[in-house]
């Protein structure tokens, strides 16, 4: 049945649970195995239609696939959807019917939060699964990892551009200043950067400017907006073949999944002079916390191995030079040669 879909990429495991007592309506996907158990959030939406949950969670866990591998962590891609309201149909009920499946998986797939989940629901999910990621006290949200994540590869690019880590003077707009983008403009500002920032919650954007001294932009604005630096860090599919050639900046680097309308619009950006991280890894930060939160984590451990994705990124640009392609095409490459050879560091 799933291998019909467009989405379907050789998916090792695709299953759907019912429970009418709860309301639950869910699926989860694992997308590949060989590095390890498969990782990756809990989203709920009200989808139009179960294809269209289908479509999403097995574009989402292959996602993963490709983001933990690139961030060098033992684990495989996993996804996990629920079909219902966040706002008005979210229970106890529903979630610890979410956390019966998981356990029934036994340990092939590990949840966590996504959209329409809070690290409250992980909480709810884990009284009754062992397989949760992200409830570990003493490390609180792993979206300052993120958002630390970004910043590193920030820096990576700024040196490869202006030939310098110091990000003091530069100008950065950030599109989206929600949990990940409001703590990297408070990073970014501390750094002495000037920020412009946008967000669809007008007030979102006004607290941000409140705390940064940044200057609020229209959301619809905010990409084209003369900056040394654009980080997405809401929408996906906005570098596209009509955005591009309206941007300003030489550098993006941001915290939203799926940030290219399309795979051709890695050759427009290159083309266009733009060095672009590749999402999946300057978003990775917050996956690596997961992970030393179920293993032995410390905040200097994570820190290191956030840190490194800048590292990564070096590499990323150095191939990409050298074979002339386009930054995500090559990330690419180096996270299927992590993930086909399921060698761990």
């Amino acid at each position: 049945m799933y291998q019909s879909y467009e989405d379907y990429d050789e998916h090792v495991l695709v299953t759907a649970r019912q429970d009418t007592a709860s309301g639950l309506a869910a699926f989860i996907a694992v997308h590949n195995e060989n590095r390890g158990p498969a990782m990756g959030g809990c989203r709920i939406l009200k989808y139009a239609s179960q294809d269209v949950a289908i479509k999403d969670v097995l574009r989402l866990s292959r996602a993963m696939t490709y983001k933990n591998a690139i961030a060098d962590i033992p684990y495989g891609g996993g996804k996990a959807v629920i079909i219902a309201d966040p706002r008005t149909e979210k229970t106890a009920e529903l979630l610890h019917a979410m956390g019966d499946f998981v356990q029934s998986l036994g340990g092939r797939y590990i949840t966590s939060f996504d959209s329409g989940t809070t690290l409250d629901d992980v909480c709810t999910i884990g009284e009754r699964t062992e397989f949760v990621a992200g409830t570990l006290a003493a490390a609180g949200n792993a979206s300052g990892s993120t958002a630390n994540g970004i910043y590193f590869c920030m820096r990576a690019a700024a040196e490869r551009v202006h030939g310098t880590t110091d990000l003091a003077g530069l100008t950065v707009a950030i599109q989206g200043v929600g949990n990940v983008g409001s703590r990297l403009s408070r990073r970014l500002a501390a750094d002495g950067v000037r920020l412009i920032v946008a967000d669809v919650d007008e007030a979102k954007a006004r607290q941000a400017a409140n705390e940064t001294g940044a200057t609020v932009v229209g959301i619809d604005d905010i990409l084209a907006t003369p900056a040394d630096i654009v980080a997405p860090c809401a929408l996906g599919g906005i570098l596209s073949a009509q955005s591009i050639p309206g941007l300003k900046a030489k550098i993006i680097v941001g915290g939203a999944n799926n940030q290219l309308a399309t795979a051709h619009d890695d050759a427009r950006l290159r083309a266009a002079g733009i060095l672009y991280c590749p999402d999946y890894l300057a978003n990775a930060g917050g996956i690596i916390d997961l992970h030393y939160q179920r293993s032995n984590w410390t905040s200097e451990a994570v820190d290191k191995h956030v840190a490194s994705l800048a590292t990564t990124f070096q590499e990323i640009i150095d191939r990409s030079e050298s074979v002339n392609l386009g930054t995500s095409q090559v990330a690419d490459t180096i996270a299927r040669e992590r993930f086909q050879s399921g060698e761990v560091k």
